[in-house]
């Protein structure tokens, strides 16, 4: 009896090893491929829990998410004008084929980045030689990178690959080259900003001289206006003083010689040499004889 019992918890035993071995499961993020004796036997693209026979089958996973690959040092390529650039990019791919990819580079991801790093370098080197710096920097940059990505996902299902994308991530010019290229854009800047300070000064000028004519015309004007006004209230003033002198010639003759009196001795100190006998002292004269006449 208690041999019975050794027996059976032995093959109780002995079956939990067996579904350990032979069940696996798989994640969303993974595709297994089944080998039995090193052969592919079946590729398992959907997650979940499977079964494979112990011993004679294993399995093997691969991932299927995005990878990046990204350049450690940028790469020099020479543009149609003879000219180095430094390119700095970096590819997304991710493996559809498993089976393909395992055939092709023997799952092995460093051998697939080399792969697709040979033929990244060798469609970007062609493109780059068919274009200016001008295009590879701004013009034709988003060109050159769907080109590339079509041309190297081509050659990478030949190793069950997706190349989902190209990037470059800089385009510059080597360290030699920029110091030319900057000292020609600086004495290319300072050259457009003399033509702007010329340009600016020669409007001030013009400015200022337009200025200057309008300040002319407008004082022209102004004293043409003025002399206009004065020369209406002089002539309305000897209008005024006609028209008194004609309603009474004696007492205009007379308040005239007052005003002229006022204003000879306006001052304590003010002196005046003239004859006794001067016009000037006319009617001081008759008022004084006028008096006397009244007297009597």
């Amino acid at each position: 009896m208690r041999g019975g019992l050794s027996f059976i918890a032995a093959a109780v035993g002995a079956l939990f090893v067996v579904l350990g071995l032979s069940i696996f499961t798989v994640d969303q993020r993974q595709y297994a491929i089944i080998f039995q004796l090193g052969e592919v036997k079946e590729v398992i693209t959907e997650p979940g829990l499977n079964f494979k026979f112990p011993l004679i089958q294993n399995v093997r996973y691969f991932d299927r998410r995005i990878l990046t690959m990204d350049a450690n040092e940028p790469e020099r390529f020479i543009t149609s004008e003879k000219k180095n650039v430094l390119v700095d990019s970096f590819v997304k791919w991710r493996i559809v084929d498993p089976k393909l990819y395992y055939i092709s580079v023997g799952g092995d991801e460093a051998r697939a980045r080399t792969r697709l790093s040979q033929t990244v370098n060798d469609g970007l080197r062609g493109e780059f030689g068919k274009r200016t710096v001008h295009d590879v920097v701004s013009g034709e940059r988003d060109k050159i990178m769907e080109d590339m990505r079509a041309k190297a996902d081509q050659d990478a299902r030949k190793i069950g690959v997706q190349i989902v994308d190209v990037r470059l991530k800089r385009v510059d010019l080597p360290t030699e080259v920029s110091e030319s290229v900057y000292r020609r854009m600086e004495a290319e800047r300072k050259r457009v900003a003399n033509e702007l300070r010329s340009e600016g000064s020669a409007e001030a000028e013009k400015i200022r001289a337009d200025a200057d004519k309008q300040r002319e015309v407008i004082v022209a004007e102004a004293y043409r206006d003025a002399q206009k006004i004065k020369g209406d209230g002089d002539a309305k003033s000897a209008a005024i003083y006609a028209q008194a002198f004609n309603q009474n010639a004696e007492f205009y003759a007379f308040y005239r010689s007052l005003e002229a009196y006022r204003h000879s001795f306006r001052n304590k100190g003010d002196l005046i040499v003239v004859e006794p006998n001067s016009d000037f002292f006319k009617y001081l004269k008759s008022q004084g004889r006028g008096g006397e006449k009244s007297g009597k």
